[in-house]
Formats: C-alpha cells, structure tokens, sequence
C-alpha cells in the first residue's frame, strides 16, 4: 500500500528524518518528489513510533525540507535479474552504464537476501583455478568458498582482481562458470582499467560488472555488493552456474557505513565505526556457499586495502572471524618487484584441503604445499639471520634453504601478468625448486612421490624397488627422515 506524507522533519547528510509515520517497513523503498519534480530514489533504514529514517541513494541535495514529500511504495528494493546480464555494465544501483538495453528480467528478486540455512549448506570441496601459483598451489580457493585477499595502499590488487576474473575457470568441460564484479568506491581510472582488460581479453562475455564510483553518493555503496550478490544467487541456484563474485573495496564499503552511522548519531564501536559492522560484514560474506540438491555455487572473493597495513584493523579483524582464511599482499614483497606480492607465510585457506589432491588438482598437492611452507618459512629465518650475523656464518645447508626462499619468490610466487599456470605447472614448478635442498629435507614429502616426481620412476621401477634389498644408505635417509618427522610433530 502507497502512503504518502509531506512531514520531512530534518535531514541530516543522505538520511531523511520523517515524522508521523504510520505502518511503515524496515528497509521499504522510498520516493522522494523535489519542489521541480524530479524524483529521488531512497530505503527506510530505521523505523521508531512516529519516524522513519530514509536512505536517499542519489543524496539529498535540492530536497526542500517544506515543501518535497515522500512516498513509502510498500515494497523493497528488488532486482529484475536474467542470464542476459552477463557481459553487461551496470552501476552500483543496478542500472546498465554500458550503452545497452534495459534487462528484460526473468525474475525480480529482493537484493536483501538471506543467507543460507547451514542445515541446507553443502560443504565446499571442489577446486577452482586461478591459474595464479601462490595461490593455486599454497592457498587454494574451493568452490563454495569465501577467502579475502587482505591488501594496503599502493599494493596491486586491482589487478590481481582483473587476472583472477579473466583467468579464474573450475576444471571440467560440462561446467558453466561466471564471474560477478563488484567495484565500491572506485575512482573513473580504477573503472575503465577494469572494463578494458575485460573488453580486451574477452573475459566481459562472462562478467557482469557493478560499478560503484568515488564520486557516487556513500548510500549507494551500502547496496552495490548486495545487488551483485542477487545477481549472483540467481546465475548460481537459478541457472545451475558457478559464480566467483569479487567485491573491491570492502575498506570503502565499511567507510559508508561508518559515514551513515555517523549521520543517524550513532554510538560508535571501535575506531568510529558502527558496533553492528561485524553482523552487517556477515549478512555479506554468508551469502556465499553451496546448497544441497543445487548444481550451482557461489564463492566469495572480498578484497580489502588495511589502512596503514594493520591486520588488527576493525575490518580485516572482523572479517577474519567470518571468512575461511585469507591472502595477504606484502609490501616487502611489492618493493622486490615481485608481482603477485602475495606472501605465503600468513596467507591460508581452510578449505584448501578438502578441494585437493587425487582427480581435484593432483596426488602430491597437500604434500608440496606442505613442504614449500616449511622450506620457504625456514629459508626466510635465515635471511632474518643473515641481516645480523651475515651470510659468512652460515652453515651450507643453511645457504641451501636461503637460496630455496630467493627461488621460490622469483620462480614460484612471480610471474607474469597475463601468464596463466595450470595446477600441474604450479606443482611441476616445486619439485624443481626442490632439488636445491638436500633430498633429505625433504620430510613432508612421501618417498613414493619424490621418487615420482622428482627422480622421475614410474609406478613399475618404484615396485621393482620394493622387491631388492634396501642399501645402507637408503636405510639412513629412512631413519633420518623419520627422526625429523617426529621433531616436527614434538614442536
């Protein structure tokens, strides 16, 4: 039912105060008629006894207090959602900027949501290739997913994001996969590369983009990942497709919220911003998963720049809590001149063990990354001790694993922009790095898959080995791997 009433009490930045209301809803659409007739577009975000207080996505500029009037339409903000969305532009309120036809929408659907029962929820177990080795092979992203990428200022994880959207593709010729994308709070430049490397890469075919500007009213980065979000639920459970949704920058998402916390005259939380942004952050990331008896999925990729690169920062702290894992960016990384600057040491993925291994990436995959962990962990201990001691006083094998580290970031962690590394490149690539170190070292590693992959037997000499006699040598290495295995498993 459509109320109209001429009672705007105060505005106080994008929020109306308006009094004498009567039966109206929480988070109900509103229009707001100017004195020259021009019409705003605004949501109720808090309603008390005799006041609503109204959103205005467009801002309140030109609203004359006594003489606009606002019209509560009973409803709330939907999305006419179609499969013809893909490979279309849209802005951060879900109008197409791209020049093209209005979506003929084969659903309308609330961009609120829900998010998934969890006795309805499925568990994520299957692998999706980005064709990015740091994270293939160390951080695996699972389909179902959700697993921020934890940036800085100045770090590239724009164009992280736009190799993982042009790249990213789940194993598998029978499987549809798209990407939904998500940009809030980004500058004209910021766009437009976007759109350009989709454009030229042919990737927008299977992209549909939200685009959110700096210059955009803060209210309307309140609703842009959630727009996506509904576009993505539909491709997802609708059309049985598997979606990557990338939201940048949550940093600015949270600012907005802070900003309209400030404007309704809220007791600020930590830092200013508002004590509820951890259930708001949730209502976000928990609309990601995979739903029983559905062939579709969507998993989250947030990514998010720390200011001053404080992990203990409100929104990575909180985001932290809700999601399974994280990437970081380093920035010594960065100076090195290593792209992408991810660093493996705080960086992990929970779910990663559930999307790997035989008919999922390959057999040795957990054994790899758990090696290249502790090699590359190690090596970076001496580097730490070189810096004190020099390099002079180090032991040859502790030269062995500082060169490991040195390799390992120029071959395995680098690489090019528009390279993409299959899973079996991504783990070819460590057992060369492997033959630096002494073979036994190599203690997280099963003997069947060093003599595999990196003597190069196959499955009939490795049975031919069993059957002779082991040598004295190989009796050693043996108990001197075993030796190191239970020193690990002390510590």
């Amino acid at each position: 039912m459509i109320k109209e009433y001429n009672t705007i009490d105060r505005i106080s930045g994008p929020l109306l105060f308006v009094k004498n209301t009567k039966n109206v809803k929480f988070q109900e659409m509103v229009k707001v008629r100017l004195p020259d007739g021009r019409e705003k577009t605004g949501q109720v975000l808090e309603v008390t006894e005799d006041m609503a207080v109204i959103q205005v996505f467009e801002g309140t500029d030109g609203i004359d207090v006594k003489k606009s009037n606002v019209k509560f339409l009973g409803e709330t903000s939907k999305l006419k959602v179609s499969e013809a969305m893909l490979g279309r532009i849209f802005d951060g309120l879900g109008r197409p900027i791209d020049g093209g036809p209005e979506i003929i929408g084969e659903k309308e659907l609330d961009i609120n949501g829900q998010p998934i029962n969890p006795t309805s929820r499925d568990n994520p177990n299957d692998f999706i290739q980005t064709g990015i080795s740091a994270i293939d092979g160390m951080d695996t992203l699972v389909r179902g997913q959700k697993l921020p990428i934890f940036s800085g200022a100045g770090l590239p994880h724009n164009k992280l994001a736009a190799q993982i959207a042009r790249q990213a593709k789940v194993l598998g010729e029978k499987e549809k996969f798209a990407i939904v994308f998500a940009s809030m709070g980004s500058t004209r430049e910021e766009a437009n590369f976007f759109r350009r490397e989709f454009e030229k890469t042919g990737a927008l075919e299977k992209v549909v983009m939200f685009l959110n500007f700096a210059d955009d009213p803060a209210i309307e980065r309140i609703i842009t990942p959630r727009i996506a979000l509904t576009a993505a639920e539909f491709l997802a459970f609708e059309k049985g497709m598997h979606i990557l949704v990338i939201l940048t920058d949550m940093t600015n998402y949270c600012e907005a919220l802070r900003e309209i916390s400030s404007a309704r005259e809220e007791v600020p939380g930590r830092r200013g911003y508002p004590g509820y942004m951890y259930t708001d952050l949730a209502s976000i990331y928990e609309r990601a998963g995979r739903i029983k008896g559905r062939k579709g999925s969507i998993t989250q990729l947030p990514i998010l720049s720390m200011p001053d690169d404080d992990k203990t920062h409100p929104i990575p702290d909180n985001t932290g809590y809700i999601t399974e894992g994280q990437i970081v960016l380093s920035r010594a990384l960065h100076r090195e001149n290593i792209y992408p600057p991810i660093d493996i040491r705080p960086s992990l993925s929970r779910l990663m063990n559930a999307g790997i291994g035989t008919e999922k990436t390959r057999e040795d995959h957990a054994d790899v990354a758990n090696q290249c962990y502790a090699a590359y962990a190690e090596g970076m201990d001496k580097k730490d001790l070189v810096a004190v001691v020099g390099e002079e006083a180090l032991t040859e094998r502790d030269k062995k694993f500082l060169k490991f580290a040195a390799e390992f970031e120029r071959k395995f962690i680098k690489q090019g922009y528009n390279e993409e590394r299959s899973i079996t490149e991504t783990l070819d690539i460590a057992w060369e790095l492997f033959k630096i170190i002494p073979e036994r070292e190599l203690k997280r590693v099963h003997l069947e898959f060093i003599e595999k992959y990196l003597h190069g037997k196959t499955k009939t000499q490795r049975t031919e080995k069993k059957g002779k006699k082991t040598s004295k040598k190989e009796t050693q290495q043996i108990k001197t791997r075993k030796k190191g295995k239970k020193k690990v498993s002390k510590k």
